[in-house]
């Protein structure tokens, strides 16, 4: 990795040790690595250079990583790796539903690790949401209502023309629902159809997620009128969907 083309990578941890041990590994992959030990520090590096990923402890010290990942989330399209050494299932739950979009627990494997951040580096797109965004008419789009979903460029543009900023799994769980309408989808088949949602996942994990797309692209998240639930097999995207 050339110096012009390292990727930056952000770790907010309130463990020294953490960070130093992982700023060590990680910059041996060939990655910049930047350093913080709460979100004021985290705030700083974010605003003053553009970061390619963050790694971020759901527990810190003086301040909820939660609600540090939400914000973050809020304001950048960045991927978002949590890191946490509880394991229950509910606290996965609460990390994904906020924005993260892949979970490791600590004690971690740094060759798993690495691997997994590489894979989100692989798929992510840097697209700050910006209202003068236009979409490139030899994109391969889909419509649904007034919606376009960029599959070339992997973007959201709303109907007013805005990008709408969705995680990795989000983005790939809309173009598989989006690609075929109407046809039901059980939470397995979406699973392994989806790109975004390669690791450590299960059921629940869909069901956060078809969530967080009903909040972003209905106005109406409790009566959809898009992605649709059928009760007992799954969910489905209620058409038309136009190719363009």
């Amino acid at each position: 990795m050339t110096e012009q083309h390292k990727k930056t990578l952000l770790v907010v941890d309130d463990d020294q040790d953490i960070r130093q041990l992982l700023c060590d590994a990680l910059s041996q992959k060939g990655y910049k690595v930047l350093e913080a030990e709460n979100g004021s520090q985290m705030w700083l590096h974010l605003e003053a250079e553009p970061v390619d990923l963050v790694l971020m402890d759901l527990y810190l010290r003086e301040e909820d990583g939660l609600n540090l990942a939400r914000d973050t989330r809020e304001r950048f399209a960045m991927p978002i790796m949590m890191l946490t050494g509880k394991g229950d299932e509910t606290d996965r739950i609460l990390g994904l539903e906020l924005a993260a979009d892949d979970y490791m627990m600590k004690p971690f494997n740094l060759r798993e690790l690495t691997a997994r951040i590489h894979a989100l580096l692989r798929r992510s797109y840097q697209a700050p949401p910006t209202a003068g965004s236009t979409i490139n008419q030899d994109h391969d789009c889909l419509k649904f209502g007034s919606w376009t979903l960029d599959l070339t460029a992997r973007l959201l543009h709303d109907p007013d023309g805005k990008l709408v900023t969705l995680t990795l799994g989000e983005f790939s769980l809309l173009e598989v629902l989006a690609r075929h309408p109407d046809r039901i989808f059980s939470r397995e088949q979406l699973i392994e159809q989806s790109r975004g949602l390669e690791t450590e996942v299960f059921d629940r994990t869909v069901d956060v997620l078809i969530l967080r797309l009903r909040r972003k692209i209905e106005s109406n998240p409790k009566t959809p009128e898009f992605i649709k639930t059928q009760r007992g097999l799954g969910y489905f995207f209620q058409g038309p969907v136009r190719i363009n």
